[in-house]
């Protein structure tokens, strides 16, 4: 499919399940042609792409990632919100390579994700193959000249046990014998054109051994005007703005059409919930960049970026205006200060209201929103102005709630935020996502929170 097929008239009658096996060439936006739709508590089942690495090793590729067709749902209107229940979000490479970046000078336009150009023939974004093992291994397909825009500064070739959630980084040998049959290991959907990275066969770090827990890096709904798919966020798309090649914007342009799906929120996985804003008809919902594991901040700029299968349901949150992604978040992935208080801790509570004659004990329950900008200081300004504005609090409650009740987290470096906090649930009613809060963390049963 190419990234600038216009959006298709959505007349289709909505379907209970929709699969996805086309996926994009790095650019998301109201050009792309929507699958479905499908209905208001529907399903998308979809086979993911690894993001990153082999996305930036391809040329062809406008974007840091390749991630699926969107998918229209049934009733989402510019305005409203979709909730995405992650049901299941599954590793199934064999193995991947991943580590710090550098750019190879003269082959990319002002940014080596989006504008990449052969320096040898001077052909923009050129078709490619791999020749051979190692950095030189991806060549233009017009002169044959090595194409590359990246460099490892330092690499790891790692192999997984799905089942068992290991991982480990191997040397030197085991890394070129996976490169000399990188779509074994890699696992890649039938459809996806990005080069393996495994053909690098880069291993500066052999022998480590890390724990497996997966998630997306990239999920949600399209932005309201062409943008690469990892620049959907505050942070790299900062690179967008007055950039020298076709996706330039200015910064209130990019304020006004991202959503913030690329993340790099290593709790947006199965068993989470991620709330996002619908700023195009049907919403567009997308997903891809799964990684085998990341701790918060993702420090190296890369993870590992694996191919996976994932499944999730539907729900339209009517008149849920937002400008970013809201998280309910697993309960065993809530920072403590926000977790919700056992029956025992309630009858404490009660009894010290009692001692003191407090009379009433609020009613809430957990939110997380996602804030970015250029830096983590921007990042945690936005997050906060997000949560006063979608919640009507005040400004400095969000702050004091945060701090007592919550907690500021680093999903991605430079720029990506988890603002958590208890909130009222009569707030949460409001916003039409109360029910949601409940049913995430058992909160349907709980006796009335009075003195």
């Amino acid at each position: 499919m190419s990234p600038d097929t216009p959006t298709a008239t959505i007349t289709a009658a909505p379907v209970d399940h929709v699969h996805v096996s086309r996926y994009t060439r790095g650019v998301i936006g109201p050009s792309l042609e929507m699958l479905g739709p499908v209905r208001d508590g529907g399903r998308i089942s979809t086979g993911t792409p690894p993001g990153c690495w082999g996305p930036m090793i391809t040329p062809i590729f406008e974007g840091g990632h390749e991630v699926t067709q969107p998918v229209a749902v049934e009733g989402a209107e510019v305005g409203d919100a979709v909730a995405l229940n992650i049901l299941r979000c599954d590793v199934t490479s064999e193995a991947t390579s991943s580590g710090v970046m550098e750019f190879v000078e003269g082959r990319y336009l002002g940014d080596p994700f989006v504008a990449k150009l052969c320096s040898a023939c001077g052909t923009p974004s050129p078709a490619s193959h791999v020749e051979g093992i190692g950095d030189e291994a991806i060549r233009c397909n017009v002169c044959g000249a090595e194409v590359n825009a990246f460099r490892f500064s330092n690499g790891y070739v790692i192999v997984l046990d799905r089942a068992n959630r290991v991982s480990l980084t191997v040397d030197r040998a085991a890394a070129r014998r996976i490169a000399a049959m990188p779509g074994a290991h890699a696992l890649l959907p039938e459809r996806s054109e990005q080069h393996s990275i495994l053909s690098l066969a880069r291993a500066d770090m052999a022998g480590v051994a890390a724990h497996m827990q997966p998630f997306l890096g990239n999920i949600g709904t399209l932005p309201s005007t062409d943008i690469p798919d990892s620049h959907n966020a505050g942070d790299f798309g900062a690179y967008l703005v007055s950039a020298p090649h076709r996706f330039s914007l200015t910064q209130a342009q990019l304020d006004q059409h991202k959503t913030d799906g690329h993340m790099d929120t290593n709790s947006v996985r199965a068993g989470a919930i991620v709330i996002c804003p619908v700023k195009v008809p049907g919403a567009g919902v997308y997903m891809g960049d799964m990684h085998a594991q990341q701790g918060n901040g993702e420090i190296a700029g890369h993870a590992t970026d694996v191919a996976g299968e994932v499944e999730l349901e539907v729900e339209v949150i009517k008149d849920l205006a937002l400008d970013g992604p809201i998280l309910l978040q697993r309960p065993d992935d809530l920072p403590p200060m926000a977790r919700p208080m056992s029956a025992a801790q309630r009858a404490h509570v009660q009894a010290l209201a009692a001692r003191y004659g407090q009379c009433e004990i609020e009613r809430n329950g957990p939110i997380t929103f996602i804030g970015s900008g250029t830096t983590l200081n921007e990042a945690t300004k936005n997050g906060l102005d997000r949560a006063a504005k979608v919640t009507g609090l005040p400004y400095d409650e969000i702050l004091n709630r945060a701090t007592i009740a919550g907690s500021i987290e680093i999903s991605r470096l430079p720029g990506v935020v988890r603002v958590t906090f208890l909130c009222p649930m009569a707030v949460l009613d409001r916003m039409g996502i109360g029910h949601l809060v409940r049913r995430q963390y058992g909160l349907e049963d709980a006796p009335a929170q009075q003195a």
